[in-house]
């Protein structure tokens, strides 16, 4: 039994406060001999997952439907009456049935085992004063855990520092904008989890910033294990496809019987031997049973299966594949979320033109399919249109990654910050050549109270060495250039000119 109180309103409580129920040191942290101890007591920081069924489970369920257990009957019942080619055509297409099924149930808990068994992750911790790094697995409560931007929240955590730290919790609240934290407490403790901006959970990722947290739960005592725990209590039912086919198995099998007895009837009746007309009525409820239907449906599920993992979906039960495709409404107001969860740029609108990105409309581009093949030609567009995309990507702390799967590149940061990069990718703009040319050489970060981020680049002596995207700025005597992006009302405040038609304008 542990002694920590999991169920603490550790957002209502101070950081102090939170340290002293915690027994532990902002400075120091926790010593090694006290870790010990308490994952000792705590358990590992993992979620649990129920035992999956064993092979031979998984097999033996492939043969308890009822249109299979007729099948299997009917094959007996034609060995016995000396009709080994029905025999045969039947028994292969209930093994057919038991295969497939089988193994797609066995490979996709061969996958959830292997998901868990990756490389557990590294963290920050500070253990008896010292920064180190150790695996997610052994955090307790009380350890005292360093984040950054690009990081993983290895537990729940209430944080005691914060610098610009913004975190993504789509993947537990399904909000797709990252949300600012800070270290205040607050008074309410009945606080939804997404209005919880001084406490960090377990499976969120920091897109900006960095900060500090103490480790208040671990394991399925986050708020990530109880949404696990939740999901493995629910109880498996079946689907509507299978309902149907064991509904046409007792009816086809209660129609066979009443037939076999009304053919064994009336050949007793006209005067048959009795021996020859059990046989008879035996053959007809034989014929009765659709030894094919099974196999159709396995095929066809099986393919479907086959579709969904082509698009990264792991089907782990085949009749999954009917339940998928029955549904007709899918009710949410967190579309974001529910499709790619990044942000797109679909327009560019500057004074006097407006631009619509290529394959934005209908079909978004959250990623980059190739750097060295821009879908969108400068040389056609006014300096306004590469201005605002440089600026998009100078003012930027985010970076694009190469996919080894896909061959793509995809944003890594703030999501915002990652749709910018993008867009000016698209056009051929590369911020890191950009920032060979023109180096960040001083910046203030996005805060809450100015809703901008500002940096400084240094331009090159010679005006010629500036990309076609920046020659607005040929003519700039001045040896610096400072870009800012935010929220347009506090923009609008601190500007007196507009670049219109390729020049500066005062604003009216």
């Amino acid at each position: 039994m542990s002694r920590f109180s999991f169920d603490q309103a550790w957002h209502t409580l101070s950081t102090e406060h939170a340290m002293r129920e915690l027994q532990t040191d902002i400075q120091h942290g926790l010593k090694d001999h006290e870790a010990a101890r308490r994952l000792i007591e705590t358990g590992p920081n993992e979620l649990e997952e129920r035992r999956g069924a064993p092979p031979m489970l998984i097999l033996w369920q492939q043969f308890t439907s009822t249109m299979v257990l007729i099948l299997i009957a009917a094959a007996v019942i034609s060995g016995f009456l000396g009709k080994p080619l029905e025999t045969a055509a039947i028994s292969a297409i209930v093994l057919l049935f038991a295969i497939l099924g089988f193994l797609q149930e066995y490979r996709a808990e061969r996958a959830m085992a292997a998901l868990k068994q990756l490389a557990v992750p590294l963290v920050h911790v500070r253990r008896g004063g010292v920064v180190e790094e150790r695996s997610a697995r052994d955090l307790v409560p009380g350890d005292i855990v360093l984040v950054e931007a690009g990081a993983i929240i290895p537990a729940d955590l209430r944080l005691i520092e914060s610098a610009n730290l913004r975190i993504q919790e789509a993947t537990l609240t399904g909000e797709s904008e990252p949300v600012e934290k800070h270290s205040m407490a607050f008074s309410e403790s009945n606080l939804a989890l997404g209005d919880r901006r001084n406490m960090a959970f377990m499976g969120t990722m920091v897109t900006y910033g960095r900060g500090a947290g103490v480790v208040v739960a671990t394991g399925m005592h986050t708020e990530l294990g109880r949404i696990a725990q939740l999901i493995q209590d629910v109880e498996q039912q079946t689907t509507p496809l299978q309902n149907k086919l064991d509904q046409v198995g007792k009816l086809l099998a209660a129609l066979g019987v009443i037939i076999a007895g009304l053919i064994m009837v009336i050949g007793l009746l006209r005067g048959e031997t009795l021996n020859e007309m059990f046989l008879t009525a035996v053959s007809i409820a034989v014929a009765v049973v659709p030894e094919g239907l099974p196999a159709v449906v396995t095929v066809t599920l099986a393919l479907g299966a086959q579709r969904m993992l082509r698009r990264r979906a792991l089907i782990r039960k085949l009749p999954a594949v009917e339940t998928l495709g029955s549904v007709t409404v899918i009710c949410s107001d967190k579309t974001g979320t529910l499709t790619e969860n990044r942000m797109t740029v679909t327009v560019i609108d500057v004074a006097g033109h407006y631009l619509e990105l290529v394959g934005t409309a209908q079909h978004p581009a959250p990623v980059l399919s190739d750097p060295e093949r821009p879908t969108l030609n400068l040389d056609n567009q006014p300096l306004s249109v590469g201005l605002v995309l440089s600026g998009s990507a100078l003012c930027n702390d985010a970076s694009l990654k190469p996919d080894p799967e896909t061959g793509r590149y995809l944003p890594v940061g703030d999501p915002t910050e990652g749709a910018l990069l993008v867009a000016a990718s698209q056009a051929g703009v590369d911020k890191p050549t950009l920032e060979r040319v023109v180096p960040r050489i001083d910046e203030l970060p996005f805060d809450s109270v100015r809703k901008r981020m500002t940096t400084v680049h240094q331009l090159p002596q010679n005006r010629a060495e500036l990309p076609r995207s920046l020659h607005a700025l040929e003519h700039l005597t001045e040896p610096y250039v400072a870009v800012t992006k935010g929220a347009i009302d506090g923009l609008l405040d601190t500007c007196d000119q507009v670049w219109f038609h390729d020049q500066a304008v005062t604003l009216d």
